[in-house]
C-alpha cells in the first residue's frame, strides 16, 4: 500500500489526529517450508488484510523486507537471523518453534528477542479473520500484542493470560468490523516511542 493511498482512505475515514507510521521489518524465513496453499493464502489475503484494518485505523504499517533464517536447535531457544533494532520485526515462518509453541500449531508469538521486538507468524497455522472475538487475523492479532504493550511483559498464566487474549481479539474485532481504533492508535504512537527511545539509547 502507498502513502498516498493509506493518506487518503485516512482522510476518509475522518482520523482526527493523523496517522501513526509503524516500522515493521519482515523476515522472510528462507529455511521455511510452508504448504503452497498456506503460503499463497498468507500473501493474497491475510498479509493484505492486516495492513487494510490497521489503515483504516489510522496506522501505516511501513514494511521493509528481507530474507532471513529460523534455526530451531533442539531444546535451545531458536537462532534467527535477518532482524533488524528500532523496527517491529514481523518473521513468516512454516512452523513457531517448538520451545514457544509446546505442540501447540500456534499461528505466531510476540516477544523480545536477544534485545529486538519480534512478531513470528507461522504460515502454515495463521488465518485471516473468521468469527468475531474468538478467531482474527494471526498477523493483527500479534501486532496488536506489540503496540498494546504487552510485548514487554511476560504472558500471564491461566486466566489472566486468557483475559489478555481475549482482550487482543477484542481490539482486533472492533478494528475488523467498525474501523475502530482509537485506542489503538494512542498506545500505538507510545509504543513507537519507545521503540526509538530504546533504539537510540
Amino acid at each position: 500500500m502507498t502513502r498516498r493511498l493509506f493518506l487518503s482512505m485516512v482522510a476518509a475515514a475522518g482520523v482526527p489526529s493523523g496517522p501513526v507510521v509503524i516500522p515493521v521489518h519482515l523476515v522472510l524465513d528462507g529455511k521455511a517450508k510452508p504448504w503452497c496453499s498456506q503460503n499463497e493464502n498468507f500473501w493474497s489475503r491475510i498479509w493484505p488484510e492486516a495492513v487494510r484494518d490497521f489503515a483504516r485505523c489510522g496506522i501505516i504499517l511501513e514494511h521493509t523486507q528481507t530474507t532471513g533464517e529460523v534455526g530451531k536447535p533442539s531444546g535451545r531457544q531458536p537462532v534467527i537471523t535477518g532482524l533488524e533494532r528500532g523496527v517491529l520485526n514481523l518473521v513468516v515462518t512454516d512452523q513457531v518453534p517448538m520451545i514457544w509453541d509446546h505442540g501447540l500449531a500456534l499461528g505466531g508469538v510476540t516477544t523480545r528477542y536477544r534485545g529486538h521486538h519480534m512478531c513470528m507468524v507461522s504460515v502454515n497455522w495463521a488465518h485471516g479473520h473468521q468469527l468475531p472475538l474468538l478467531s482474527v487475523n494471526t498477523v493483527v492479532h500479534e501486532l496488536l500484542h506489540a503496540l498494546l504493550h504487552d510485548i514487554f511483559e511476560n504472558r500471564p498464566r491461566g486466566m489472566m493470560g486468557h483475559a489478555r487474549e481475549f482482550r487482543v481479539d477484542a481490539y482486533a474485532t472492533r478494528m475488523w468490523l467498525f474501523s475502530d481504533g482509537a485506542a489503538i492508535r494512542e498506545t500505538a504512537r507510545a509504543y513507537r516511542k519507545r521503540l526509538v527511545g530504546e533504539f537510540l539509547g
